[in-house]
């Protein structure tokens, strides 16, 4: 395995039958590090009802990951001053161990976040069969695309470390960092923290096209429209749909 890698593969951590206190607050430690992305979590954050129901047995390590995932200080850290992009970037991060696969996955984020809520979007990858195929019902997520793995693309291993080892190392981040190469199908160009943010390869001069649903009243009929922006104005003709009430249904490149 290479040094570029080497520091961000871990054995996965299980909770077992037999489990000991002291391997309980492995698991507990782990599903926080993982989830809030290596966020500082004070004493006073922590989930205590929740880590008393896992150790009595009452949950299972997924339902634990789902009530960090829908807890105040998720929202507060991902969800209300990030893009809906950037969440859905961080939440298959957090959740799934992996990077967005294709535009289609995230444009079906979207449209759960903005019709269903917030829970609803958390539920969709914790009860998904991608988490139970990979993670069951007490494994810990872990980040698991930067290992080579049946019927993943290896362009996923590259997006992966882009969201772990480029500016995204701090998910505090509120720029989405695929964007662009999702959205274009292009490969994603790695560039660690220490040589600067992470980005793709000749994507800057492309143009895209945004097409969302346009919100109405309840007597005005839901028309679809299109904008034609360049990569630049991207993030910023996203969030004034999402700020006007409207849907995002797809973004495709056009040139």
């Amino acid at each position: 395995m290479s040094s570029l890698t080497a520091s961000f593969v871990s054995d996965p951590v299980e909770l077992r039958s037999n489990a000991t206190e002291d391997d309980l607050q492995v698991v507990i430690r782990a599903a926080y590090r993982q989830v809030l992305g290596n966020a500082h979590l004070m004493e006073s954050q922590r989930l205590t009802s929740a880590e008393s129901l896992l150790r009595n047995g009452d949950i299972t390590v997924r339902d634990f990951v789902r009530q960090v995932a829908k807890s105040d200080l998720y929202q507060s850290l991902f969800f209300n001053t990030n893009s809906a992009y950037r969440f859905i970037e961080l939440n298959c991060k957090h959740l799934l161990g992996r990077a967005p696969l294709e535009q289609t996955e995230i444009s079906e984020h979207v449209q759960i976040c903005n019709g269903q809520g917030y829970e609803a979007e958390i539920d969709s990858y914790i009860d998904s069969d991608d988490y139970s195929q990979n993670f069951g019902e007490n494994i810990v997520p872990y980040p698991r695309n930067i290992r080579s793995q049946n019927g993943i693309k290896n362009v996923g291993f590259n997006r992966m470390l882009s969201l772990l080892g480029g500016a995204a190392t701090s998910d505090s981040s509120n720029q989405a960092q695929l964007i662009a190469t999702v959205a274009s199908n292009l490969p994603q160009k790695i560039k660690l923290s220490s040589v600067g943010t992470s980005g793709a390869s000749s994507t800057t001069g492309k143009r895209f096209r945004i097409t969302a649903a346009k919100s109405g009243g309840a007597k005005v009929r839901v028309s679809n429209i299109s904008y034609e922006v360049s990569y630049a104005q991207m993030s910023k003709q996203i969030k004034n749909i999402q700020k006007m009430g409207g849907k995002i249904l797809s973004i495709t490149e056009v040139g």
